[in-house]
């Protein structure tokens, strides 16, 4: 593991420091511009499947309409997350992120016209949601590296976002279908717009340390060709099995439990149980998240990805539950304990990678895990429909269960995931 010992030490003297009842470890003003940055940006995503919908589906387009909206901002963005993971460790990530976001003001408001106006034309709409998803690519890799800058306590930050995406994430949909029906879909394509602008606001107004001298170094004065930032990139990811070898597994996961858990749960819920414990089960699955982060807030395993593994071995009651064709009570546990142990094990994931990795290549590495673990999903998702008819949807989902455990109890198995130990942020928090 690379990275100079003057940043470690700063980093511990700043973190002995909030523990000996100085400077806050993670809330100061700083962090908590970034943290508010990422809750209502959280809040309005979460509010786009319903003005997709709502929107889409008055102006007489079907559900498959409505799938190609949101698939076109998710493939933009699985595709070129990792070019720009590039562009962030080259450039400012505050201010791509701004520009990103402004990017996503000026498309939303452009989605909030055409559905004012009525002139609704599908690939207007999946041109936006491109635009929408190459802003993202862009965004969402320095988020991993402005995290350890703001905050000395990285798990304590990355526990404290987790929890208010969780809290936006229930929210979120909420908020939507009350706008829906106050307003219109145009208006709550202004609404999404706006939370981009508050958030562009809260990344204006934050002062971002500088990097440690080390990445200082590395990146240099000269300017280096963009392939070769991007086979750097790959050679820092390689070069740790830890990390190859849980993106590898992750794979496993998204084909095999989450792709498969996600469309085939809620056919099976809706259809035995109805809508309304359909979002039962997604207020449970949204609280487990919430209870999950506030754990990761106040436990500091030594070993976190072997603690972050073993809570992933909750996630089997989800699937399991419902595939067994159990009453809802139980299926809302299982998913509630689903929620707790993905949501701690995203903590111990994220800090993880953001103290382990060195700050000049966080950003590439950071869009290397993202892009492998989401290239699946589709995968998997698309999978479902076939698996179920040939099966049954309550056998694919007891297999899916079962392969969660199958992935807990690999990363637990391998010693190079097992045996890592924490370590200390290399960066100061300001």
């Amino acid at each position: 593991m690379t990275g100079t010992d003057a940043g470690r030490g700063i980093a511990a003297q700043g973190v002995r420091r909030a523990a000996a009842g100085g400077a806050p470890a993670v809330w100061s003003r700083d962090f908590a511009l970034f943290f508010v940055a990422r809750a209502v940006a959280r809040l309005g995503d979460t509010m786009l499947p319903v003005a997709l919908a709502a929107g889409l589906l008055e102006h007489g387009y079907g559900a498959g309409a409505v799938g190609l909206a949101m698939a076109s901002t998710v493939a933009a963005f699985a595709g070129l997350v990792v070019f720009g993971g590039v562009v962030a460790d080259r450039f400012s990530t505050r201010r791509l992120m701004i520009g990103a976001d402004l990017v996503r003001v000026g498309t939303q408001s452009l989605a909030a016209g055409l559905f004012f106006t009525g002139h609704v034309v599908l690939w207007q709409i999946c041109a936006i949601g491109v635009v929408n998803g190459v802003a993202g690519a862009v965004f969402q890799p320095g988020v991993a590296s402005t995290v350890p800058r703001l905050a000395a306590d990285v798990q304590g930050a990355n526990g404290a976002i987790r929890v208010a995406e969780s809290a936006a994430q229930l929210a979120g949909p909420a908020v939507a279908g009350v706008l829906v029906g106050v307003a219109s879909p145009g208006g709550l394509f202004a609404v999404h717009a706006a939370t981009y602008a508050l958030s562009a606001l809260c990344l204006l107004l934050l002062r971002l340390p500088p990097l440690p001298a080390g990445a200082r170094a590395t990146t240099g004065s000269a300017p280096r060709a963009f392939p070769d930032d991007l086979v750097d990139g790959w050679r820092e990811f390689r070069s740790r099995t830890w990390l190859w070898g849980v993106i590898a597994v992750w794979c496993l996961y998204m084909i095999a439990v989450w792709g498969p858990t996600v469309p085939l749960v809620a056919t099976e819920v809706v259809r035995h149980h109805g809508p309304r414990a359909y979002g039962l089960l997604n207020s449970a699955l949204g609280a487990g998240t919430v209870v999950g982060g506030l754990l990761a807030l106040r436990l500091r395993p030594r070993r976190m990805l072997r603690a972050g593994a073993l809570a992933l071995f909750a996630f089997f009651g989800f699937p399991a539950a419902v595939g067994a064709g159990l009453g809802v009570p139980a299926m809302a546990a299982g998913a509630a304990l689903a929620g707790a142990g993905m949501s701690f094990w995203g903590v111990m994931w994220a800090t993880t990678v953001q103290t382990q990795v060195p700050a000049d290549v966080l950003n590439r590495i950071h869009a290397y895990d993202v892009a492998g673990s989401l290239a699946m999903m589709p995968v998997g998702q698309a999978l479902a429909g076939p698996a179920a008819g040939a099966l049954g949807a309550g056998h694919v989902l007891l297999t899916a269960g079962a392969v969660s455990l199958v992935v807990a109890a690999t990363l637990l198995a391998t010693p190079a995931i097992r045996d890592l130990v924490r370590a200390e942020p290399r960066t100061p928090a300001a």
